[in-house]
């Protein structure tokens, strides 16, 4: 199964879309998935599991996960406890505000826990929560009601909640609690291939660096991720590869090279697969 690439349209006025109060069971659930959209996901009620990136959590009421864009994910209700949850999703420039005279940015949450690898905070303080649910509810309100410029309300909103984020939530002071879902050869092995995208990255290889059979890797590795090792490594390597086309000066082929991609028209033809454009295309207008 190929990874779920949420539709998202770029050249919407508006790049802004909420799920609001959703529960999931684990027959409604989507498959593993990834957009350039951030994503909040705020949890009411219920018990489950996130993968994200690399790493497993557990998920609680009150519970907070930031999915900045181009990140793997992929939620797994527990069958018994479903939980309910609002997600909002928003492109990056929807956000993005002049300098006023600091370095403020109101995607600072999602900057830390990218670059930290710490995508979920823990249950805010009563108030911060209550804040944070009140502004959900006021966006769901303004999206149904759609009264005159209730999308410039709709942004206030977000930006408070993101503001909130940003000044009381700080992932680097608050214990990370990881689920147990995944044994510790998966957790090994998901942060070996994102930190060895160029290196020989097939089944076998895998398997016998995580001291288990090939069967049993691809059969644990398919339940915890969605994803076979192929689709999974393919996708995280053209993640990186968006990253460099973008930060770096390297050329097209340098970049293929870099991601572990053997030939060029290999890595031409999996970056359409997966993105809908090709390398130069994304690289112009990034």
């Amino acid at each position: 199964m190929n990874p779920y690439r949420k539709r998202f349209d770029a050249m919407t006025p508006f790049p802004f879309e909420c799920v609001y109060k959703d529960t999931k069971s684990a027959q409604n659930e989507l498959p593993d998935h990834f957009h350039d959209w951030y994503e909040l996901v705020y949890i009411y009620s219920g018990r489950g599991t996130f993968f994200i990136d690399q790493t497993f959590y557990d998920a609680a009421p009150g519970d907070i996960f930031l999915i900045p864009g181009n990140t793997i994910h992929r939620s797994f209700p527990d069958p018994e406890d479903p939980k309910t949850s609002t997600a909002l999703f928003f492109n990056a420039s929807l956000v993005h505000s002049p300098p006023l005279g600091d370095s403020f940015s109101y995607l600072r949450c999602f900057e830390q826990a990218k670059r930290r690898k710490a995508y979920k905070l823990l249950a805010a303080e009563a108030a911060d929560k209550q804040q944070i649910i009140a502004f959900i509810d006021h966006i769901h309100a303004e999206e149904s009601d759609k009264l005159p410029g209730y999308r410039q309300a709709v942004l206030l909103h977000l930006q408070q909640i993101l503001l909130l984020l940003g000044r009381t939530l700080n992932p680097s002071e608050e214990e990370q609690t990881l689920s147990t879902t995944a044994p510790g050869w998966m957790t090994a092995t998901l942060a070996y291939i994102d930190g060895h995208p160029s290196s020989p990255l097939g089944l076998s290889q895998l398997a016998k660096r995580a001291s288990v059979t090939p069967a049993h890797f691809s059969r644990v590795f398919k339940k915890l991720t969605g994803m076979n090792v192929t689709e999974y490594v393919t996708t995280k390597r053209i993640i990186r590869a968006k990253e460099l086309l973008v930060e770096s000066d390297a050329n097209i082929a340098g970049i293929a090279e870099q991601c572990g991609f053997e030939s060029l028209p290999h890595f031409h033809r999996m970056f359409k697969k997966l993105t809908g454009t090709t390398p130069s295309h994304y690289k112009r207008n990034e």
